[in-house]
């Protein structure tokens, strides 16, 4: 009995090796994985054709994340949209590519060294291909188009098909998103792309060696699930959280906020003004804040430099404001839609003289819009500027996330109600002295009473006053809210091993890199675990400091050139870092990128 079962075990184990090896010789993906590239120039559609794949595979019952890569042009350059999905939750980008669309030969010269045993899907009959290259598949996407839809116009429709086929997935669900996505330019629009999504699709399974590349085994539905990029989900925030006036100039890449919020304007009683540039944004808010209404204004490094002189204002009026700094490689223009972390130090030391200030950095979707829900009330409460830092990478990647839950916000005015001001007995005062240094805070026109708000240094009435000990009351006052506002900051989160002999640490859009090069050198017996900040300052000192006590070895990771995050760090807590993983040529990290300067550093 003993030998026939060890022989069936021998039997089934060849059989399993047998067959794995003839899976992985025809492409079938055993454990969900994939990552698909969309290269081509400014114009061509590249952030349409992405959009509507990533959509499909969503809604085909993927994890999807998505980044894109973009030059500052209309036209030209070198552009990519990559898309990886998974059967289990994924938040960063990998290096490899199983599947590039290549819309013009610039992508095959740039990214064929990425494609592992993938496939390269090109129209030969239009870009140039040097040479022989085994992994390419012509798809005639032009000459389809013009044969089914008689226009050239629907030849990306026809790429979307060939992936879908190659993906060995139903056509449904990208049919279902065509309808949604083209719906206001007519059902002839709609009929079009989705016969050209079809004709690419047969083509596939007519010339393709079995029909497709990949045999992806159905995921199952993924419930209360959604798509979304880091900026829309702010925008949402802010409409939970009941925004009521929003001012900003365009500035890539915070502009997709200020336009999610004007789609929704009219539905959730939103005013948004255009202003003629930051200096005038940032004036309005307070304007309008001053005067009752929740307000914000979303910019880049470059815009918030220009805010600079009213950011002081908002200090010492006390009037709250919510910023949202969405950053950019700098100086000056620098590298206007890529991506960079180096804005951080500006933020805490921006506008003159000294004031309470709150920086918060959201690492995913779903911070992106609690936190700015939270960013409101914080203003509020503690009277002060609320900056929210985000940079490219985040503001333009696509989460698949929980459906966000509103109810979960809660909107906390601080406002004086008009019983409140009648029940004092006392003349008002906007400044008031208090021992917690927050003033109690009534409106312009409210009550009867007078309220009073000065750039001058003043009084507790909001009179000008310049005498040495009233300027040492009032500036102690307001620092003293920065006190009580660090006892409510919470602590940075852990990820992994508490115990790990290596800690990287890291703020912001490093989150999901980081996470996953925790898993990746866990799995190969490494002890390492992460800590990612998001609320930065006030940095509550003694809960950091008992978190990082245990250990060894401390590597900071973020996108700048100086290791910003470090040196706060350093100056606010005294903890030192034992190195620091930089990256500065305007890319984001990802998990390989990291794990190969650790190699590089010694330090696994």
């Amino acid at each position: 009995m003993r030998v026939q079962a060890g022989l069936v075990i021998l039997i089934y184990v060849f059989v399993i090796s047998y067959l794995h090896k003839v899976w992985e010789q025809k492409g079938i993906i055993m454990n969900i994985g994939l990552n698909l590239k969309i290269g081509g120039a400014a114009g061509q559609g590249l952030q349409t054709t992405g959009m509507v794949l990533a959509k499909t595979l969503k809604k085909s019952g993927f994890h999807v994340f998505s980044t894109q890569y973009y030059l500052s042009r209309v036209r030209g350059g070198h552009n990519t949209f990559q898309i990886r999905i998974s059967d289990s939750p994924v938040l960063a980008m990998t290096e490899n590519v199983d599947l590039l669309l290549a819309l013009d030969s610039e992508s095959i010269e740039q990214h064929l060294s990425e494609l592992g045993d993938g496939v390269v899907v090109a129209d030969a009959d239009v870009i140039d291909i040097k040479g022989s290259v085994d992994s390419i598949f012509h798809v005639p996407m032009l000459k389809i188009a013009r044969d089914v839809c008689g226009d050239r116009i629907y030849s990306n429709s026809v790429s979307m098909g060939a992936v879908v086929g190659l993906l060995c997935l139903e056509l449904r669900g990208i049919e279902q998103v065509l309808k949604k996505t083209f719906k206001k330019k007519g059902d002839e629009v709609v009929k079009k792309n989705i016969d050209a999504v079809r004709a690419g699709y047969a083509y596939v399974k007519e010339n393709y060696p079995g029909g497709c590349k990949f045999s992806l085994a159905d995921p199952g539905e993924i419930e209360d699930m959604m798509l979304i990029n880091g900026n829309d989900a702010v925008g949402l925030g802010a409409l939970a959280a009941g925004v009521q006036f929003l001012a900003a100039y365009p500035m890539t890449p915070s502009t997709g906020v200020m336009t999610y919020v004007a789609t929704n304007a009219d539905n959730f009683g939103v005013v948004v003004e255009q202003a003629e540039d930051e200096i005038a944004a940032l004036n309005m808010v307070l304007g309008a804040s001053f005067a009752g209404a929740r307000s914000m204004t979303t910019t880049s490094g470059g815009g918030f430099s220009l805010m600079a002189e009213a950011l002081g204002l908002a200090g010492i009026t006390e009037t709250p404001a919510v910023i949202f700094l969405a950053q950019r490689p700098g100086p000056a223009t620098g590298l206007p839609t890529m991506t960079e972390q180096g804005d951080l130090l500006f933020a805490l030391h921006a506008a003159q003289g000294e004031f309470p200030r709150c920086i918060l950095a959201p690492g995913t979707a779903e911070e992106c819009f609690y936190m700015t829900a939270d960013a409101f009330n914080i203003a509020d409460e503690y009277q002060i500027p609320v900056i929210i830092m985000s940079d490219q990478y985040l503001a333009d990647s696509l989460f698949t996330c929980p459906r966000f839950d509103a109810s979960n916000v809660e909107v906390e005015r601080h406002l004086l109600s008009d019983q409140e001001l009648r029940s004092k007995g006392e003349e008002y005062r906007r400044y008031k002295l208090t021992p917690w240094g927050i003033s109690p805070r009534a409106l312009p026109g409210q009550g009867g009473v007078l309220v009073v708000a000065d750039s001058d240094e003043h009084d507790e009435s909001g009179h000008i006053n310049e005498e040495p000990e009233n300027r040492i009351k009032m500036n102690d006052k307001r620092m003293n809210k920065l006190e009580m506002l660090r006892k409510e900051m919470p602590v940075a989160k852990l990820y992994g091993n508490p115990d790990a002999s290596l800690t990287l640490i890291g703020w912001g859009s490093v989150y999901g890199p980081l996470v996953e090069v925790v898993d990746i050198l866990s799995s190969q017996g490494k002890s390492v675990n992460c800590i990612h900040f998001t609320h930065i300052h006030p940095l509550p000192v003694e809960a950091t400091i008992k978190l990082l006590s245990k250990a060894q070895k401390i590597v900071c990771v973020e996108n700048n050139s100086t290791g910003q995050f470090s040196r706060f760090l350093k100056a606010d807590a005294g903890i030192s870092v034992t190195e620091n993983v930089l990256r500065y040529d305007g890319k984001p990290f990802s998990p390989g990128y990291v794990i190969d300067a650790l190699k590089k550093k010694e330090v696994i």
